[in-house]
C-alpha cells in the first residue's frame, strides 16, 4: 500500500502536465494507491487487492459502500485523467468519494495529440484522434455515475464518446477484451506538425511542447512568451488570452478537425456500465464516425 504517493496534480502545477500516470493496476482511495493483481480469464471485480487478506476488488468496493465494478463506467484517459493526483483533485474537490480502479490497458486505434486550444489552467492538453495502426497502453478508470458526472463537468472543451471494442480493441492485463469504453474527444481538433501535417504528439513534457509552439510563432511569443512559465501565467489569468491563442492556432493552419471517432451519445442517454458493455462483436451496430 503506497500512501500519499500521488504526486502533483497538473491543475495546481500546470507545467507538470500530464502528471504522473498510473503505471500498474491500482485502486485509488483517498490519497492511497493500492495495487491490484489481475486474475487471468477473470473480470476486473474478481481481481485481488494487495492487502493482507487478498480480497477481491468487488468485495473491497462493497465494504467501502461504493458501486462494484460492474456498475461503473470505463473511461479511457489520454492526458491528465490518467494521473491519480489529477483524478483525486477533480473528485475530492466536488466532495465525492475518490475510490476508483485505474488500469493500464492495451488499446488499438487511438493516437494521442494536442488539443487545438489552451485550457483554463494554462496548459495545452492532450487530445485523441483515430489512428488505425496505433497501439498504446492507456489508463482506463472505472468511475461510478456521480464521479463520471464530475469528470464530465471538468471537460467542457471535450465531448464524451463511446468507443466499441470491436473497432478499437482494448485488452486488459488479465487478457479480457473489453466491449467498449468512453473517451473524451476535443471540440477544437488537434494540432499538427508543420513539417508533415501529421498530428503533433501529445501527452509529453509540457515545457517542451510550449517552447516548440512559441518558437514556431511570433504571434504566440508576443501573446504568451518568452517561455513556458510566462505562457502558463498569462493564460491562466485571462480568458481572452486563451481565446486569442486558439485563434492563432487556427490562423496558422495548425488545427486538424474530424476525430474519426463515433458520434457522441444523446445528452439524455444513460451512460453504459462495464456490465452492459458486452464483449466485442464485429456485427454490433454503433454510432456513425465523425
Amino acid at each position: 500500500m503506497n500512501r500519499d504517493a500521488l504526486g502533483r496534480a497538473p491543475v495546481e502545477h500546470p507545467l507538470s502536465y500530464p502528471g504522473r500516470p498510473a503505471t500498474e493496476p491500482t485502486l485509488l482511495s483517498g490519497r492511497t494507491l493500492t495495487p491490484l493483481t489481475p486474475v487471468p480469464g477473470k473480470r476486473l471485480g474478481d481481481w485481488t487487492v494487495a492487502t493482507e487478506q487478498q480480497p477481491t476488488l468487488d468485495a473491497v468496493l462493497e465494504e467501502a459502500h461504493t458501486p462494484t465494478t460492474g456498475q461503473r463506467h470505463p473511461v479511457i484517459a489520454v492526458g491528465s485523467n490518467a494521473s491519480p493526483a489529477q483524478l483525486h483533485h477533480k473528485l475530492a474537490g466536488r466532495g465525492l468519494p475518490t475510490t476508483t480502479p485505474m488500469v493500464p490497458v492495451r488499446v488499438r486505434g487511438i493516437g494521442v495529440g494536442c488539443s487545438g486550444h489552451i485550457g483554463r489552467n494554462g496548459y495545452v492538453a492532450a487530445a485523441p484522434y483515430a489512428e488505425p495502426d496505433a497501439e498504446l497502453t492507456l489508463v482506463i478508470s472505472w468511475l461510478d455515475t456521480g464521479q463520471l458526472g464530475a469528470v464530465d463537468a471538468t471537460e467542457s472543451n471535450y465531448r464524451r464518446v463511446l468507443l466499441p471494442g470491436a473497432r478499437f480493441p482494448m485488452t486488459m492485463p488479465s487478457g479480457e477484451a473489453l466491449g467498449g469504453a468512453y473517451l473524451y474527444v476535443s471540440l477544437h481538433g488537434v494540432l499538427t506538425d508543420t513539417a508533415d501535417g501529421r498530428p503533433l504528439p501529445g501527452g509529453g513534457d509540457q515545457r517542451v511542447l510550449l517552447t516548440r509552439l512559441l518558437t514556431s510563432s511570433p504571434a504566440l511569443r508576443d501573446l504568451l512568451g518568452p517561455g513556458p512559465e510566462s505562457w502558463v501565467e498569462r493564460a491562466r489569468a485571462d480568458t481572452a488570452v486563451r481565446r486569442e491563442g486558439r485563434r492563432i492556432f487556427r490562423r496558422h493552419g495548425w488545427v486538424l478537425t474530424g476525430s474519426g471517432f463515433p458520434a457522441p451519445e444523446e445528452t439524455s442517454a444513460t451512460p453504459r456500465t462495464y456490465d452492459e458493455l458486452s464483449p466485442p462483436h464485429d456485427d454490433t451496430p454503433y454510432p456513425p464516425v465523425t
